[in-house]
């Protein structure tokens, strides 16, 4: 494996001229710190529940709107890698953890948006009364929902996919820890982390109108932000606000590409577990520019002699051939009394979800809620399944070709980017205009944002193909059918997995703005679980709402454990085993 931590910036360049650049990057980095100070100024400004902040279609206000939106994102961003970390750390190293972590995760990924700000919205203005800060915060939080999961999961998967070499060499040479993540797990895990974070910071945007304008106590509040430009343009049904906005998103989804994933992307392609170089690595003239900035690289040395000075810290004393090297399973029945205590905690939660039942809505009321999540799973089978037909072929094109994968990857991240709201004006005007069936038109909106999490990891998985495979494939003249079969397919299929598995919990989510579409005074439906908490959340009918949101888990959590999990095992055991 390629990957050395002083890579970063030491490359062999002429050091000619380096000063320049200096001076030429410190107008850059004073004016980022600037609208970053500005924006988090605005953000903790005073305010009160009630209060109606200025919001206004005026495209001059979209750059101010779009420095919001983008410091919201990047503050959900660090968070949901910190807790990627977390979760795929102690998902991946102990069976305990895995055996909660794991149904926790898809539990979270199934419940939809507006289910995590209908809870948290008033306990975070709560915590910062008189305050926009708790609002802010309510947010950044289902931004957070929004990136969180399918970057935790796939960390977790790279993380159990490390190569059984490798671990062993681990175990070897007693790497603590602590070693162990930041020198093998990582940058093992590293490429298809950056795809996830792109298709993170894409879900962002795509439900950027959900977590901007928050409805509370019958409140709408707005914060200033393209979101609520958006929502404010689809109220008043103007379509240039609309074109402005699209325009907006564009332009901020090309710098995130340019000055962030793109140079990410081009610097951990030394991370690629494979023996040589690839043909055509990817390129960034912004990560050229920074290896030929004398004081960006002397600062970044010094940042990384620094860093891995913990790594001593958690050193261990011994080596493999230490008695004290070997593995010490848990006791028996310790495993027993965990499996004991998590089946207590499971009867103790359906007992609880009986009382609800019979208490709050009924059972006659939850027999017609599963009969509409089966309208929506018949809708996200038959979409995940047309969406990997489409998809798998045009990922692994692009993930085996550095110079296409480099073009299309801001093309790739508008697209998964762009809300479905935005196509509701040219849906719902369709259908009236040809008095079309909602219940079949509608279900494209479901897929259309997550179809893209297929895509994204498809790329990331034909990308980490490693060349020596590639050559025994082409030397052995392997094509057509027998080609995907024996060589593409399984390469690639653990990535077409967890694509699907995410891709199935956002068509979920999507279903609640996609079975229910409302443009100006128009309102379409289609019949499903998604519309029924549409619905109830609109009535403000709480108890139906964590109705249609247990159901929503059910369903969610039934498909993964019976259907995707038993795919990945299939991809684990047979077509890479």
């Amino acid at each position: 494996m390629r990957h050395k931590h002083r890579e970063f910036f030491a490359r062999p360049l002429a050091e000619a001229g380096t000063n320049r650049w200096d001076w030429a990057l410190l107008p850059l980095v004073l004016a980022v710190l600037v609208l970053l100070s500005f924006g988090a100024a605005q953000m903790a400004r005073p305010y009160q529940l009630g209060d109606a902040l200025p919001l206004s279609l005026d495209p001059w206000q979209l750059p101010y709107y779009l420095l919001r939106t983008m410091l919201r994102m990047f503050l959900a961003m660090a968070a949901a890698l910190l807790f990627s970390a977390a979760f795929g750390v102690l998902a991946a190293r102990s069976r305990a953890a895995e055996q909660v972590l794991v149904p926790m995760l898809d539990i979270l990924q199934s419940i939809p948006i507006l289910g995590f700000l209908s809870i948290t919205v008033t306990g975070f203005i709560a915590l910062f009364p008189g305050n926009l800060f708790g609002v802010e915060c309510a947010a950044i939080f289902a931004i957070f929902t929004s990136q969180a999961w399918n970057m935790a999961f796939s960390l977790y998967q790279s993380l159990r996919g490390v190569p059984a070499e490798l671990q062993e060499a681990a175990r070897v040479f007693q790497l603590s820890a602590w070693l162990r993540f930041w020198r093998l797990e990582l940058p093992f895990a590293m490429p298809g982390l950056l795809w996830n974070m792109m298709m993170s910071m894409s879900g962002g945007w795509f439900f950027v109108v959900a977590s901007e304008a928050i409805t509370v106590s019958q409140q709408s509040i707005k914060l200033p932000g393209v979101g609520s430009y958006i929502a404010l343009a689809i109220e008043a049904r103007d379509l240039h606000a609309i074109g402005w906005a699209i325009a907006a998103m564009l332009a901020g989804i090309l710098l995130v590409d340019q000055l962030l994933f793109r140079p990410l992307v081009a610097w951990s392609d030394k991370f690629r577990f494979e023996d040589g170089s690839s043909d055509a690595a990817p390129q960034s003239w912004l990560l050229d520019l920074l290896r030929r900035t004398q004081g960006v690289r002397a600062l970044a040395g010094r940042a990384v002699a620094l860093f891995e000075r913990s790594f001593t810290l958690f050193r261990r004393g011994y080596d493999g051939t230490s008695v004290r090297a070997r593995p010490r399973p848990p006791a028996p029945w310790l495993r027993r009394g965990w499996d004991a205590l998590l089946a207590a905690v499971v009867l103790l939660a359906a007992w609880r979800l009986l009382a609800f039942i019979h208490t709050e809505v009924g059972w006659r009321e939850v027999g017609h809620v599963f009969v509409l999540g089966g309208w929506t799973l018949a809708r996200v089978l038959v979409l995940i399944v047309l969406a990997a037909v489409v998809w798998v072929p045009v990922g692994v094109w692009i993930g085996m070709d550095p110079r296409w994968s480099g073009r299309l990857q801001a093309v790739a991240q508008f697209l998964a980017a762009f809300p479905a709201n935005l196509l509701f004006p040219v849906f719902v005007l369709a259908i009236v205009h040809w008095r079309l069936d909602p219940d079949l038109w509608l279900s494209p909106l479901m897929v259309f944002g997550t179809q893209w999490y297929i895509l994204f990891n498809v790329i990331a998985g034909a990308s980490s193909i490693p060349a020596e495979l590639r050559f025994a494939a082409a030397n052995l003249g392997l094509s057509g059918w027998l080609k995907w079969r024996r060589y593409l397919l399984p390469a690639v299929f653990p990535s077409v997995v967890t694509g699907a598995i995410t891709a199935s919990g956002g068509s979920w989510n999507a279903s609640i703005v996609s079975e229910y579409v409302s443009w100006g005074d128009t309102t379409l439906a289609a019949r499903g679980l998604g519309r029924y908490i549409a619905e109830m959340t609109a009535a403000g009918d709480f108890p139906r709402i964590a109705l249609g949101i247990g159901v929503m888990c059910v369903f969610v959590m039934g498909l993964n454990r019976f259907v995707w999990r038993r795919l990945y095992r299939l991809a684990s055991e047979r077509m890479q085993g």
